[in-house]
């Protein structure tokens, strides 16, 4: 006699930004049949920002979020000067990235160290207790602590005196920027840069002690359960670096060969939008492919994006240590590109380092205490489309308006849309790569989790629609689990 069907609900998920579940059905034999990543929150920002003026969607946008607004501040301001049609002065943009390069130090640091870090510095399968931000300040020592809640403090610091606040910045205008830095504070920022390419040459180090040295993590990262052959892309410059604030589109498909080289203005040529009546969160796809399913490799049309998206759709970086490390990283996991989804984390610590590089640079620019901030926009406003690699992956904003420049349409492509399919297939080739027979503890659905972790998912960016734009079916089981009703909205 057979043993039923089982089903295993991890809900909530953890350390993650927004709400998610993930479902995993068994089948008699205790076999990973199916397993669903399902995010059931809703945001309503690309509907509620109609109407409104579009130099204030710098402003409201970044809501959101609060862990990313940063990357929807610049995003929405950048689609702003390209609705106005005015370019914002070179200091003006300078300090745009040095206000970015902050942002990606310190936001890669909280998820290495507090999000996803636990998973390696303590243990996938260390007790649930432990996998958090105070079991890796027992395994690191207080000192280490210190050291990295100071650095972001410092960096957080340097994006209030830039931004206005740390949270829900108000920097950007339309054609450029509402400060500049006092000569006399400048030696505060070149200080703060010194310290913070230290930091990530330290936390590289740590990564290598705790994680590269212990051959059981790294057999984990490099397993089949957290491999998947897709498509890559990111913002590179023309040398095709990966540059966090400008440059183009690249894509490469899952042999590291050029896909696609694309200006932002032409992405609707490029990205396509998928839904299922599971999810709120819309998938993202190669609309010159189209839609093939979650299907791996060259075939499929799947994306990723994030650090791993952006290292693997480039040709190395652009400062010193970050090539290095680079070089490093490629190196040691078998050539480019990486599949590896857990090599994620590494490459986060790669541009961590090329971030606090590139702030050091940007300080020591004689444009960087220039008081020609802003052009003043004349133009009659119509479309508009910026761009920027959020922590999480490529962020796109469109904007289009009426000649008063109030806000008819709003489009946001979100990093976590472009790596939600990919993002469901790990989740499911993890489950069906860890559990057999039905057996399974804390620990190991733990292991299921690592494998959305490790994209650092922003759930509440992603789910942006308002209910009855996105199709979305509820089951209703009784006690035997026989369907008794299925509820559905509208396509």
């Amino acid at each position: 006699m057979t043993t039923p069907a089982r089903q295993i609900t991890v809900d909530p998920i953890t350390r993650l930004e927004g709400h998610g579940k993930i479902e995993i059905f068994l089948d008699p034999k205790g076999e990973v049949e199916r397993a669903y990543f399902q995010v059931p929150e809703l945001r309503g920002f690309e509907v509620f920002c109609r109407g409104r003026p579009a130099e204030d969607l710098p402003q409201i946008t970044p809501r959101i979020c609060g862990v990313c607004p940063t990357s929807h501040h610049l995003a929405s301001t950048k689609a702003v000067d390209d609705l106005w049609k005015v370019e914002p002065p070179v200091p003006a943009k300078k300090l745009r990235e040095l206000m970015y390069s902050l942002f990606m130090f310190e936001d890669h640091a909280l998820h290495f160290y507090i999000l996803g870090g636990p998973d390696f510095v303590v243990g996938p399968k260390a007790p649930k207790a432990e996998r958090n931000i105070l079991g890796v300040i027992q395994k690191v020592g207080v000192e280490t602590a210190k050291t990295v809640i100071q650095a972001r403090k410092k960096a957080r610091d340097l994006m209030t005196y830039l931004g206005g606040k740390v949270i829900h910045p108000v920097m950007g205008l339309p054609g450029g920027v509402a400060k500049g830095i006092k000569p006399e504070d400048l030696p505060r920022f070149q200080q703060v840069a010194e310290e913070s390419v230290e930091f990530a040459k330290f936390t590289l180090q740590l990564f290598r002690d705790v994680v590269l040295k212990n051959a059981g993590y790294v057999d984990v990262i490099t397993s089949g359960a957290y491999t998947i052959p897709t498509y890559y892309m990111g913002l590179v410059d023309a040398n095709n670096h990966p540059n966090f604030y400008d440059g183009k589109l690249r894509v490469v498909d899952p042999s590291g060969k050029e896909f696609a080289k694309f200006d932002v203005h032409d992405y609707t040529e490029h990205l396509g939008e998928h839904v299922e009546p599971w999810t709120y969160v819309r998938f993202t796809y190669l609309k010159k492919i189209g839609w093939r399913g979650f299907t791996e490799g060259k075939d499929g049309s799947i994306l990723a994006v994030a650090p791993l998206g952006r290292l693997n759709a480039s040709e190395g970086m652009a400062t010193p240590l970050a090539q290095e490390a680079f070089r490093e990283f490629y190196s040691t996991l078998g050539g480019r590109p990486v599949h590896a989804t857990l090599a994620t984390h590494w490459a986060r610590l790669v541009e961590l380092l090329y971030a606090a590089e590139r702030m050091r640079e940007l300080v020591h620019d004689r444009d960087i205490v220039s008081t020609n901030l802003r052009n003043l926009p004349t133009h009659t406003p119509d479309v508009g489309i910026g761009v920027v690699e959020a922590p999480r992956g490529t962020l796109i904003h469109h904007y289009e308006t009426d000649e008063k420049g109030l806000a008819k349409k709003v489009n946001l492509i979100v990093a976590t849309q472009n790596n939600a399919a990919r993002i469901a297939m790990s989740v499911e080739k993890a489950a069906k790569g860890l559990i057999h027979k039905g057996l399974v503890d804390d620990g190991l659905l733990n292991m299921v989790e690592m494998a959305f972790r490790a994209y650092d998912p922003c759930h509440a960016c992603a789910t942006h629609a308002l209910p009855g734009t996105i199709p979305l079916q509820v089951t209703i089981h009784d006690s035997e689990r026989h369907v008794v009703a299925v509820l559905k909205n509208a396509d």
